[in-house]
Formats: C-alpha cells, structure tokens, sequence
C-alpha cells in the first residue's frame, strides 16, 4: 500500500498538478507568504504520470476565490482544484484560463494607460499554448516569463 506522504487538511483548498518549481510562485500571488496567510501543506517534485514532477499546495481553512483561480491558471494551465471540507473531497475542477483577463496583470509597458489612469489592466487571450497575451489598451504582447513577472 503507499504511504502517505502529506497530511490530509481537515477543511481548505488542494492545488494539485502545478508544474515542479512554481509552489513559491502560486503561494506569492495568493497572499499565503505572509505572517497571517493560514496553514500550508507544500509537496515538491513529486513524482506524477501526467508531469512527471509536480508540485502540490494544500491550503488549510481557506477557499479560493475565481480571482484567484484565473491566477493559478496563468502560472499552472493544468492544475486542478480540489476543495475539501471534513476530511473529504466535495468539488473538484480543472482551472482555466478565460479569454480575457481583467485586474490580475500589469502591463510591463510604462506609457500604457492602464498605468497612468483609473482604468484595471486588460488583456485578451492570444494563445493558450503557448499562452500568450495582448494589452486591450496599448496592444502589447506578453507571454512566458513576462507574464509570470507582471502578476
């Protein structure tokens, strides 16, 4: 029988299936660095049939908002979501980027309006894979690493 590895949460969020290396970047842009940001579960480089090496975050007493599930889509497009409440698994999904992204993302132009005024970053979806975006408001593009850098 296998062993259990990370300890089971009572209640909270699982984000499993995250490309190996990028726990640090899901738990930066969801707050849980902070002194205050909750009970974490973190498992790196495990193994995985789908990845080969995954990583996974269990997020005790929390769930996440759809906000915050478009950001893990950016950093992980084929994590999945499990939500957990007495032990169990109730819902599970597959995040998914939409095909506009409003407020999440800053644009690394410096003359972008989306800068200077009251207005919230927008960007359309390009491509998925590889996932690229472009800027409603100045048209420029960014994909790979850019992407993660303005989040």
């Amino acid at each position: 029988m296998p062993e259990l590895k990370v300890e089971v949460i009572p209640e909270g969020t699982v984000i499993d299936h995250i490309p190996a290396g990028k726990w640090l970047k899901v738990i930066e842009i969801l707050g849980l660095t902070k002194p205050n940001g909750g009970t974490l579960l973190i498992a790196s480089n495990v193994p995985s049939k789908k990845l080969g090496r995954k990583d996974i975050v269990k997020v005790e007493g929390r769930y996440l908002s759809e906000e915050e599930v478009n950001k893990i889509a950016l950093i992980a497009p084929d994590a999945t979501v499990n939500i957990v409440r007495d032990y169990k698994i109730v819902e599970k999904f597959k995040v998914s980027i939409p095909d506009e992204i409003v407020g999440i993302l800053t644009c690394p132009n410096p003359n972008c309006v989306s800068n200077h005024e009251y207005v919230k970053p927008r960007f359309k979806v390009e491509s998925r894979d590889p996932l690229k975006l472009r800027c409603h408001y100045c048209e420029r593009t960014i994909e790979g690493d850019e992407i993660l850098g303005n989040l």
